[in-house]
């Protein structure tokens, strides 16, 4: 499936008129749109707190309990980061210096996936064509569940609203050990092609898989034994996949949002790519404090699809022309009050997708 194109309106377009916007803010207020102090200052702690979880439970193994417990605030720490940190970092928003950005987004490399697969699959496609099915890969999970209505349906995704968490679960463990793989020997994301890889990204793939592989399962082994590191690892794993996993999903498939379908003809979207950013895409839970905090702004979903330079500590601000601008130009902005709303929203769209030929309301 070649890329589609997206619609290009007479100007001022919506998409021209939010970048001056916003653009006009920062220039006011005199501060870059990249990270500052009080991200520096959570990403130190969640490094560190990462760090000595590992360090506790594979050196100073706790009895068993307590080990489980603590693999799984591992988990926690481990999405943090990625959510937080990596996710910034890679996107060039961490910091306005490059290599402080090229560390921050390495950090996805240390906890055994990879930053070059990760950019191609999520900046260059998944921020380019969201939702759009056959491009965007964050929509394949097939066969297991079924994310929205041109997808073919099976007769056991009947129940893909009650297993989900368990397909969710396993994410991690299929990136990390099966999905990076795939992309590297197939040089495709999908259908699309990898841009060609350098030596240095050869040696960053296989130098730090092997280095995971020591970290987390070769040195734990080594100190704790196969059965306790087996019990520890897959608790951490499940659990980090389930927490990632749903993140993401709820900011995309859910009652509200769209999944367009370039015209047969034309290859191409109805709508302006910023527009089309907004219908596919949603917010939830974003005055809860601690949603926020922990996961990196990835709650302002709609914020960072329309501007992922943009550092997550600066949605909250950003948010309210954003949405005064949506509302001069009569564009939806979908938006879960609570992380509960946007859950119950994504199960009820799971189970609209349980049926065959029951199509997606928006």
């Amino acid at each position: 499936m070649s890329v589609p194109k997206f619609a290009t309106p007479p100007p001022p377009s919506f998409h021209t008129v939010l970048k001056t916007r916003i653009n006009d803010y920062f220039k006011q207020q005199g501060k870059p749109s990249t990270g500052n102090f009080r991200l520096y200052s959570k990403a130190m702690f969640l490094v560190v707190g990462f760090l000595a979880l590992y360090v506790h439970v594979v050196f100073f193994t706790p009895p068993a309990g307590w080990a489980i417990l603590e693999c799984l605030i591992l988990s926690l720490f481990t999405s943090a980061i990625g959510f937080n940190i990596m996710h910034d970092g890679a996107h060039g928003s961490f910091s306005s210096k490059p290599w402080v950005n090229t560390v921050a987004a390495s950090s996805l490399n240390f906890l055994g996936a990879n930053t070059f697969m990760w950019k191609m699959k999520h900046n260059v496609i998944h921020h380019a064509y969201t939702n759009i099915d056959g491009i965007d890969d964050d929509l394949d999970a097939k066969p297991f569940l079924r994310l929205c209505e041109t997808q073919k349906h099976y007769k056991f995704h009947k129940y893909q609203h009650l297993y989900f968490w368990l397909a969710y679960s396993l994410l991690y463990l299929f990136w990390i050990f099966v999905s990076d793989y795939k992309k590297y020997f197939r040089k495709k994301v999908g259908d699309i092609p990898l841009k060609k890889m350098t030596t240095k990204d050869h040696l960053t793939f296989w130098g730090f898989k092997l280095l995971h592989i020591c970290l987390f399962v070769v040195i734990p082994i080594v100190m704790v034994g196969v059965g306790p590191w087996a019990i520890g690892f897959v608790s951490y794993a499940l659990f980090a996949g389930f927490v990632l996993s749903i993140v993401f999903q709820l900011a995309h498939t859910v009652e509200h949002t769209h999944f367009p379908v370039p015209n047969a003809e034309t290859n191409k979207i109805d709508d302006e790519w910023a527009i089309h950013q907004l219908k596919t895409t949603a917010n939830f839970a974003t005055k809860n404090r601690l949603a926020c905090w922990f996961m990196g702004g990835l709650n302002f979903q709609v914020e960072h699809h329309l501007f992922p330079k943009i550092s997550h500590i600066h949605y909250p601000r950003i948010n309210k022309i954003i949405t005064a601008t949506c509302n001069e130009f009569n564009v939806q902005y979908i938006e879960y009050k609570k992380v509960k709303d946007a859950v119950i929203s994504h199960v009820s769209y799971l189970k609209q997708l349980s049926h065959p030929t029951l199509a997606h309301a928006h």
